[in-house]
């Protein structure tokens, strides 16, 4: 069956901002006198700014009230902003801007589905922004992944039915979520990292356009 819609995880699979993401929360977790770990971070991928604060609390065996939480959620954000103002089409991972070219040639509807609250301006920053007819972010889910709430709400603002959209991801979350929504799930990275994808490729350089066709 060919697909009408490629929706796009953005950290991780567009650009590597979750470098910036890990040092921002080792800031935070330092101030819980705990080392945040490469590991920890791991389970970090896909999640919201606030469900990432409440691992890295429950980590440090943390409790805070609603008005510190805030506080701290914030001081994240400043920080890792600090960072992506940095980024610019450079940053680009390798095959994106190859895959969103010849998906757009062919008229195939490309659309974002991310965590991230930061979305459109990474996006403004990579200067890519015109690729996408939908953004869906964390400014307007209430549920992050692995629930499907994002993917949803991208397949039904664009009236294309779940079936007919492809995801790429490179956390197992969104891979869970891509699933739930009855969506055809690629993920992105060490095939040892994920389970109940539908295609796995380490990258988006080894996607070539023989396999892009079979999907689209």
């Amino acid at each position: 069956m060919k697909h009408e819609l490629a929706l796009f995880d953005l950290d991780g699979v567009i650009v590597d901002t979750a470098k910036y993401h890990f040092i921002s929360w080792r800031k935070i977790a330092k101030c819980f006198n705990y080392e945040l770990k490469t590991e920890d971070n791991q389970k970090l991928k896909g999640l919201s700014r606030a469900d990432s604060l409440n691992q890295i609390l429950n980590l440090a065996n943390i409790t805070l009230d609603p008005s510190s939480f805030k506080i701290y959620l914030e001081k994240k954000n400043q920080d890792y902003l600090n960072y992506v103002r940095e980024i610019t089409v450079d940053d680009i991972l390798p095959g994106i801007l190859e895959a969103l070219d010849f998906l757009d040639k062919r008229r195939i509807k490309i659309a974002l589905g991310s965590a991230s609250k930061n979305a459109r301006l990474i996006l403004d920053q990579l200067e890519i922004t015109s690729f996408f007819k939908i953004v869906v972010d964390g400014n307007q889910v209430k549920k992050s992944k692995p629930h499907p709430e994002v993917f949803l709400k991208a397949s039904m603002e664009m009236g294309i039915t779940s079936k007919k959209c492809v995801v790429f991801e490179d956390s197992q979350a969104g891979i869970i979520a891509a699933k739930a929504a009855g969506m055809t799930a690629v993920a992105i990275g060490d095939k040892n990292d994920f389970a109940n994808y539908d295609f796995c490729y380490p990258n988006f350089s080894s996607i070539n356009t023989t396999e892009l066709e079979m999907l689209f």
